[in-house]
């Protein structure tokens, strides 16, 4: 049972990230341009990448959540992922859009629970039995 709902949960959490990184991605790329600094633009663009491309990880995590079962690998992969985005593109967003300054040390904490979240699947992998 807790592995349906995670994978649930994941799932809805995969398409919100999804839909507001297609959101995100068309204000930075209409409502910014000429408003921010460049070097501020391509952190923006660089938050909407990892957002985008971790919302569709965290989709597969939902996958082999219901496909493999609730294993704890997996949930801690899917919550590393999670708070990965927040951290890391959301500190990016923030900073571009006139953020305090000390958001600047969240961003890596952010790519390093990205990277457990990556290790954490491979550990997963390499664990998989029927």
């Amino acid at each position: 049972m807790r592995g349906q709902v995670m994978a649930k949960l994941y799932l809805m959490l995969a398409a919100l990230f999804g839909a507001s990184g297609v959101a995100l991605g068309a204000l930075g790329a209409h409502g910014l341009r000429g408003k921010v600094t460049e070097s501020l633009l391509e952190a923006y663009k660089t938050g909407v990448q990892y957002q985008m491309l971790h919302a569709l990880t965290l989709l597969g995590v939902a996958l082999l959540i219901q496909n493999w079962g609730g294993r704890l690998s997996l949930t801690l992969s899917g919550a590393f992922f999670v708070f990965g985005m927040i951290f890391f593109s959301g500190s990016l967003y923030a900073l571009a859009l006139g953020g305090p300054r000390w958001l600047g040390p969240v961003t890596p904490i952010g790519g390093t629970l990205m990277i457990a979240g990556w290790i954490t699947l491979l550990f997963a992998a390499v664990n998989y039995s029927k």
